[in-house]
């Protein structure tokens, strides 16, 4: 009995310990908890970005200091580990880089040297994708392609 008594006082510390975290924890983001500035860096402006449905977005970034593009997809709502993706690459030089993942926040950073190019850039978010093509080309104009698997 005495055994009993002990293990029901440790449950009962437990749950009212489990129960004042849980209270003191502060709410689920209804925002994203980072920017594309944070993840690529300082020095990086956005120069593009593409809405990923309602789950989030995916930007173009740039930075006039180094020539480099950076492309990072961000969550509107982060959560449990889904798969994201980020993605960059230049034609012209047939040069790129990508982060495939499982991630609760964002994919990225991707980083290539764009400076006088035109870009292909994109991401995702669990079933849905977006592509940007000729991007950034100055008078030419860019292709968007959205899909849902």
């Amino acid at each position: 009995m005495r055994f009993t008594h002990a293990m029901l006082g440790a449950a009962t510390l437990a749950a009212v310990s489990v129960g004042a975290t849980t209270a003191l924890a502060a709410p689920a983001s209804a925002t994203p908890n980072t920017t594309p500035q944070k993840v690529c860096g300082s020095g990086y402006k956005t120069v593009n970005s593409a809405a990923i449905g309602s789950l989030g977005t995916v930007y173009l970034t740039y930075n006039a200091a180094n020539g480099n593009n950076c492309v990072v997809t961000i969550r509107n709502n982060p959560g449990n580990a889904v798969d994201m993706s980020a993605w960059i690459y230049v034609p012209d030089t047939n040069e790129g880089d990508d982060d495939y993942g499982r991630y609760t926040s964002y994919a990225g950073p991707s980083y290539v040297i764009g400076k006088g190019h035109c870009v292909d850039w994109g991401g995702g978010i669990a079933n849905t994708t977006v592509q940007v093509t000729g991007s950034n080309c100055a008078s030419l104009k860019e292709h968007r392609t959205t899909s849902t698997r």
